[in-house]
């Protein structure tokens, strides 16, 4: 029997914190509906070419949780550092890395931006200040806590943004790392990407507390949620824990109620949650619709307007997925490279 939907992921408002309605420019609103469209593009070609074969090992799409990372990257500076876990190619895009670069990594081809030795799940851009997904759950947390310990060695004000999941919220590494940001006042900003089913197991079935903003009370870290659905939301509760940790305040947890519409990977039927489920939140929750209405509404833009971001997004993807398929393979002589540094 499929789970129910967790009532501690339920929906929330778009506020900024105080109760307000958070508004964006009509340019930030068109850059953010842009670059979430090319992250859902991006995810869809992705998905049609590990079905051809393509992509090999294994692939996590993004899908549904487009508002999470583009609203966070609205609020960001140079200098500032991104990690995440395996779930990473939005992650990347809205990083400003090249999605020929990402799709011929997944592709495991020569210009791929680990030299195709990396895959979906393994590949970085410290020019982008992108360090990494990683494949083993949650080990992305201490290093974002070593980034943001080393900001604060050098006494600028840049932040870390340290993605990670429901699931890995469970793992002791979170809570060692926890302590001593806390401990340190290091400017990181927690951010829980709540889909609310780990890899396939209800946040309700596994966690006592299902309130994962609350994850930092005991060691003094605030937090709050919010609704990772909608950018607006996103960008104004990043701003806050964004000031929050450059005023040098410590950590600050923001755990984002989103949503995936794919299985946990490419290999994962998610038969543990109803369609209904699924439908429910892709025809009233879907972040890129949200955008959509609101941009015609507030007549910020036009249909045609749109349309023409629709296709020119359409092509660079289309680009990015030639470009991977033509792309070469790596000599085997790269298996023994980048594996010491002198």
């Amino acid at each position: 029997m499929a789970a129910a939907p967790p009532s501690s992921a339920k929906i929330m408002p778009a506020t900024n914190g105080k109760g307000l309605p958070a508004t964006l420019s009509r340019e930030e609103e068109l850059a953010a509906y842009r670059m979430m469209l090319t992250i859902r593009r991006f995810e869809e070609k992705a998905g049609q070419m590990y079905g051809m074969g393509l992509i090999g090992g294994f692939c996590h799409l993004y899908i549904g949780q487009e508002a999470v990372v583009v609203g966070m990257q609205m609020v960001l500076k140079p200098g500032d550092q991104v990690i995440t876990g395996y779930r990473d190619h939005g992650h990347m895009i809205a990083c400003g890395m090249d999605p020929r670069g990402v799709m011929a990594e997944l592709a495991g081809r020569s210009h791929g931006y680990s030299k195709g030795k990396g895959g979906s799940m393994h590949m970085f851009s410290v020019e982008k200040g992108f360090y990494g997904g990683h494949g083993i759950v949650g080990a992305q947390v201490p290093i974002g806590t070593g980034l943001a310990f080393a900001n604060r060695y050098r006494g600028n004000d840049n932040i870390c943004v340290t993605y990670f999941g429901d699931g890995a919220a469970n793992q002791g590494q979170v809570y060692e790392s926890f302590n001593m940001a806390e401990l340190w006042k290091l400017p990181v900003v927690y951010v829980i990407e709540n889909n609310r089913y780990a890899m396939g197991t209800a946040i309700t079935r596994s966690s006592a507390e299902t309130n994962l903003s609350r994850r930092g009370l005991s060691f003094n870290i605030p937090g709050e949620q919010v609704d990772g659905m909608d950018v607006r939301a996103v960008k104004a509760a990043g701003e806050k824990a964004a000031a929050w940790c450059r005023a040098g305040n410590g950590p600050y947890i923001l755990e984002m109620l989103t949503y995936r519409y794919r299985g946990h990977s490419m290999s994962d039927p998610a038969k543990y949650r109803t369609r209904e489920e699924v439908d429910e939140v892709r025809t009233h929750h879907d972040p890129i619709d949200t955008a959509r209405r609101r941009i015609l509404e507030n007549r910020l833009a036009g249909e045609d307007e749109l349309k023409k971001i629709d296709s020119e997004v359409r092509e660079l993807i289309n680009e990015a997925s030639e470009f991977a398929t033509h792309d070469p393979e790596p000599d085997a002589a790269e298996l023994y490279t980048d594996v010491y540094r002198d």
